[in-house]
């Protein structure tokens, strides 16, 4: 088609009126095409001419990115950016002729945070480069799945791997106790002037057994199926009864609870004793978030479908580096973690047939989102009588 254009436009003194009109039709239908082709894509497209500037952009990018209200064409692409920071990276790229390929940016838009994957590729026409072509892809939720199934593979390999461990592990244990319980009993019958420090030593020694025992435990418990016991049970009667159980905790860490629980909250299918559980791993982890005080928000949503549950804190917040990790084994940023809390977490929720996600910021705060399936009424089949005789 553009090469019968072109042709045609060389011959355009010799045609009359009604082949010039068929030429512009043809030129119309094929700019609308390539329109719609542009506005169907669900990925974000900006073509940028030689001096970075927007000459045009379809509807994806526009809902992707965000750009400043009003007019953005002719506009250098980094002053047409409402986001300063997103402003000042194209503007250093562009300028500087950075290569920006599966770049992946984080966005916070409406309460959530959108990860994008940006490449820029030159325009190029008769061996010259014309300006550029910005392509938009939304991969949250790629990268959300990734998550997921890093999380999943994970858990089966601890599965097959180490429940074997933590029992022989779990056997010394037991006996290394009972002994230091006798040896206690005898320095206790008798009279020395080492007996106190020697008990002193015994006692640390006890107290490191029982936190080796209660790792175990928990181990044991993140690595075998577990036997939930579903029963019917509103939600927000489970909050409540969790900050009953430790609102004075949270005054003694001068910690505000912010509780704001959607009235028509259909009843779930929830074991009572694994979803406490969970929910209170992570206030706990909120409450050390927020080692000056704070406010911890805690909300629950009735969707048509599922109900959400978000715990938010205003504490230090998670480095981005950590984001991906938070919920593997093992993994801890503090000092005597045993880097389970969440990975039991993230188990309970998925034997509720759930979803947790997670959204933070350095120094802002933290926000785990817990989303739960609402039964579906069980689907009767309508009766039918023959009105025969």
């Amino acid at each position: 088609m553009r090469k019968f254009l072109n042709r045609a436009l060389k011959k355009i003194g010799k045609l009359d009126i009604d082949q010039i009109r068929s030429l512009i039709m043809d030129v119309v239908q094929e700019n609308e095409l390539l329109e719609m082709v542009l506005y169907s894509m669900t990925d974000g497209v900006v073509v940028l001419d030689e001096n970075h500037s927007v000459i045009l952009l379809n509807k994806a990018a526009e809902r992707l990115f965000p750009f400043k209200s009003g007019e953005v064409v002719e506009r250098p692409l980094w002053d047409a950016l409402a986001d300063s920071g997103l402003s000042e990276f194209f503007h250093e790229a562009l300028v500087e002729q950075e290569n920006i390929e599966d770049k992946e940016i984080s966005l916070q838009s409406g309460g959530s945070t959108r990860v994008l994957s940006c490449t820029m590729m030159p325009l190029v026409r008769e061996g010259r480069i014309q300006g550029g072509l910005l392509h938009i892809e939304d991969i949250t939720e790629k990268k959300a799945k990734e998550a997921r199934l890093r999380r999943a593979e994970n858990l089966a390999a601890l599965t097959t791997l180490t429940a074997g461990v933590a029992h022989e592990i779990k056997n010394p244990l037991g006996s290394i106790s009972i002994h230091i319980q006798l040896i206690q009993k005898a320095l206790g019958n008798g009279a020395g002037k080492n007996t106190e420090t020697i008990q002193n030593y015994l006692d640390i020694v006890n107290e490191e057994v029982e936190r080796l025992n209660g790792i175990i435990v928990d181990f044991l418990f993140a690595v075998r199926p577990m036997d939930v016991n579903l029963v019917s049970q509103n939600l927000n009667e489970l909050v409540h009864e969790l900050f009953e159980f430790i609102h004075y905790e949270l005054e003694e860490q001068k910690i505000r609870l912010d509780l704001n629980l959607d009235a028509q909250m259909p009843e779930l299918q929830l074991d009572l004793k694994y979803m406490k559980q969970a929910l209170l791993n992570i206030v706990k982890n909120a409450i050390s978030a927020m080692p000056e005080g704070g406010c911890l928000r805690v909300e629950t949503v009735a969707r048509d479908d599922h109900v959400e549950l978000s715990i938010s804190d205003t504490g230090v917040g998670i480095p981005e580096e950590n984001m991906t990790k938070i919920f593997e084994p093992y993994f801890t940023t503090k000092d005597f973690g045993s880097g389970l809390g969440l990975t039991l977490v993230y188990k309970i929720i998925k034997e509720h047939q759930g979803e947790i996600n997670l959204e933070s910021r350095e120094g802002e705060g933290t926000s785990f989102t817990i989303t739960l399936p609402v039964p579906q009424k069980e689907q009767r089949l309508l009766g039918w009588q023959s009105n025969e005789v």
